[in-house]
């Protein structure tokens, strides 16, 4: 047993030299631009875009990031759930205190008949007038596009 005692923190030392083991916040990735593509209505993905969206501030830090939320077609069910969806509307709030911008096709709403109040915490400033050509655009402006 007392053998277990010392052989351990040699060990833990040992994994922790192993190069690429460092911790995240020890790797330096530099600044992100990203756009997050959402055009689905699936809860489940929501709450999974929105926690890949977390892990990513989480490596390379907020103030190292640009991220946009892109919305549109079934996507912008991500709003309308997280009026009655207190987990994923703590998210939205979450990231969107980290600067994480959720934009809302001007298409989507016009074509659906969806009115703005209707989503959740989104105003005019966050509508865009096409989801999949703004989307083009922010890749051409450096953006790098993720769809989770």
């Amino acid at each position: 047993m007392n053998t277990m005692k010392l052989i351990l923190p040699v060990l833990l030392a040992m994994v922790l030299s192993i190069p690429g083991l460092a911790a995240a916040s020890e790797f330096d990735y530099g600044t992100h631009k990203v756009v997050y593509h959402v055009n689905y209505d699936d809860e489940r993905r929501y709450m999974g875009a929105m926690g890949n969206i977390q892990n990513h501030i989480n490596a390379v830090g907020a103030e190292n990031m640009e991220i946009k939320v892109v919305m549109h077609g079934d996507g912008l069910g991500l709003l309308q759930t997280a009026n009655t969806n207190e987990n994923l509307r703590g998210r939205i709030e979450n990231l969107k205190m980290q600067n994480v911008e959720f934009q809302v096709c001007a298409n989507t709403l016009r074509g659906r008949s969806i009115e703005l109040s209707s989503l959740f915490d989104a105003s005019e400033a966050d509508v865009i007038p096409s989801g999949v050509a703004h989307i083009s655009w922010l890749q051409h402006q450096g953006y790098t596009y993720s769809k989770p």
